[in-house]
């Protein structure tokens, strides 16, 4: 069915979606031209109803941004256009420049940068960022996902749909903290907001990832993503040669540390455009470290059209269902035993009320909001003092019950990333379900996790987990975006999962794994939209992974040095 917005931009095809809405290429009627159209809606749409406060303030704060955007005249700046507002009531539509191109993080998912083109990105989207900061407008999700590469490999940043306007931080939903994890700068978790360093940890935080291959904080869940964000100590960089300087200095936690624009792009300077060669009879300097000559590998044609947002988290104000996965997932570190997700849990709680104390308490919300009920007997925790002398006249553990207790904690658990194990996690889960078709599924080696629709209304969906031999539904999890596609995960063929796994161990270049576990996508937009299932393997260094289609046919391998 054809469909026209303001009676002049007919919808062509959907080309991402991201935490504040979602992109359409469109044909604009009036001056025959093809343009990108941003439908802004809140992760729930029930907001309006139930929040119309809210709702008022987020479309208040959208028309403004989009305001300042347009104002913005910047090559690595995507074009406003013109802007769609029905008033009150509504969602506005932005109008903006199509670029053609393939993301940043379509590029890396083919291969790391030399430090010397990482130095020339970085340079052009210091530039586009200096540019909205002078506006007053922090970005706020810098990521590869949101920087777009135009056809001679210069920079656009786009996706400013969840920037706030530095003189507008009122208009942000109290109590939630929108923006990606892992690229989110530690200040920013903590609750402080309206500084522009901000946007420079997350500029750095990618230029990591560019030239390494791999994030050094990402976790196996949020919370211990977060929690490393926070507080743990960073892996010194492998290959960013005469960028490490740079990325020293960009990821620190101290605010007042890290580089202003102008120095930053010096020192991005410095590598990007190297000193000549020395001329003869001058000698090169001791320290000079010479940029990696290997060419890195290009896609040969990337997809035209708008860059599509990749994963964006929203918390924790409404449950909010993550949109399609709309880049390859990135390779992830190894998976934390129970006794370190714990010690994990229990530490970025301590951060969280600590911060929460000295006046921040946007990140206890954050954090505890995400905690079990309760963590009394958990692998990992230290006893109470009841725990170590049980009272025998209060009816406490005799010694032969505390030898069992023990018995059944170092048990070892059950690997349940074989064919076996695997199918009988869907028959546990599939009464608790009402089926076994799903939208998001990931399978560890002790646990596994899903998300399902619900049976009485597909709109909407619920998480579900599964652990030591039993699977409940966790909590209601919220909307899913319009589009969100499902998968029947009795339709994979689990047989394949042993050849893939020793395939991964052998072939993605993770010497000695220490972990694996698989994801499951019913809708890769790099694969024709069609399911697979990634096998990660991993070490304390990070991984790699390989991805595969429903019958075990591998697709796509993306090792850790690609």
């Amino acid at each position: 069915m054809r469909r026209v917005i303001d009676d002049r931009f007919e919808l062509v095809n959907r080309l991402g979606s991201g935490g504040m809405g979602m992109v359409w290429r469109a044909h604009d009627l009036a001056l025959h031209r093809d343009v990108a159209l941003k439908e802004v809606r809140p992760p729930d749409p029930a907001l309006a109803e139930n929040d119309p406060e809210s709702a008022r303030l987020l479309r208040e704060r959208v028309l403004r941004e989009a305001r300042a955007l347009a104002r913005l005249d910047h090559p690595g700046v995507v074009t406003v256009h013109h802007i769609v507002d029905g008033g009150d009531g509504t969602y506005p539509w932005i109008v903006m420049e199509l670029v053609p191109g393939a993301s940043l993080a379509e590029r890396l998912a083919e291969g790391t940068l030399t430090p010397v083109e990482a130095a020339g990105l970085g340079r052009g989207v210091l530039s586009a960022l200096r540019a909205a900061h002078a506006a007053g407008i922090l970005h706020r999700d810098v990521k590869p996902a949101n920087v777009l590469l135009r056809a001679d490999g210069s920079p656009v940043l786009t996706d400013f749909g969840i920037a706030a306007i530095r003189e507008s931080t009122s208009l942000t939903a109290t109590g939630s903290i929108i923006g990606s994890p892992d690229y989110m700068a530690p200040e920013r978790i903590r609750g402080a907001e309206g500084d522009p360093s901000s946007d420079l940890w997350s500029l750095g935080m990618m230029l990591y990832v560019a030239v390494e291959g791999r994030h050094p904080l990402r976790k196996a869940t949020t919370l211990a993503t977060l929690a490393a964000v926070l507080d743990e100590e960073i892996p010194p960089p492998r290959q960013a040669g005469p960028l490490t300087p740079v990325l020293d200095a960009l990821l620190t936690r101290d605010t007042a540390a890290r580089p202003g624009p102008e120095e930053l792009d010096r020192m991005l300077a410095s590598v990007s455009e190297p000193a000549p060669a020395p001329g003869p009879g001058r000698a090169a300097p001791q320290d000079a470290v010479p940029p990696r000559q290997d060419p890195p590998t290009r896609q040969d044609a990337a997809p035209p059209g708008y860059a599509q947002a990749g994963p964006t988290t929203v918390l924790p104000t409404a449950p909010v269902r993550r949109p399609p996965v709309t880049a390859p997932p990135r390779p992830r570190p190894a998976t934390l035993g129970t006794q370190e997700i714990r010690r994990r849990v229990r530490r970025g709680r301590a951060v969280a009320f600590t911060t929460a104390l000295a006046g921040t308490a946007l990140t206890g919300v954050l954090v505890w909001s995400l905690m079990p009920d309760s963590d009394t007997g958990a692998a990992g925790s230290a006893p109470s003092a009841s725990d170590r002398a049980p009272d025998r006249a209060s009816g406490g553990p005799s010694p032969a019950e505390e030898k069992e207790g023990r018995q059944k904690a170092t048990a070892p658990a059950k690997n349940l990333l074989t064919p076996s194990a695997a199918r009988s996690v869907i028959a546990e889960l599939k009464p608790v379900m009402g089926g076994t078709r799903v939208t998001s599924f990931s399978l560890f080696d002790v646990h596994a996790s899903a998300e399902a629709p619900v049976a009485k209304n597909k709109a909407l969906y619920d998480v579900f987990t599964y652990r030591d031999g039993k699977a409940t539904r966790e909590r209601a999890g919220g909307t899913l975006m319009s589009g969100a596609k499902s998968v029947d995960l009795e339709k994979f063929n689990w047989d394949a999962l042993p050849g893939l796994i020793r395939r991964a161990d052998k072939e993605l270049g993770v010497d000695e794994p220490t972990s694996h576990y698989v994801d499951i996508d019913p809708a890769s937009p790099f694969d024709d939209y069609q399911p697979t299932l990634s096998v990660y393997v991993s070490d304390e260094y990070g991984g790699a992974y390989l991805r595969a289609d429903i019958n075990g046919k591998v697709l796509k391998k993306y090792p850790r040095n690609g």
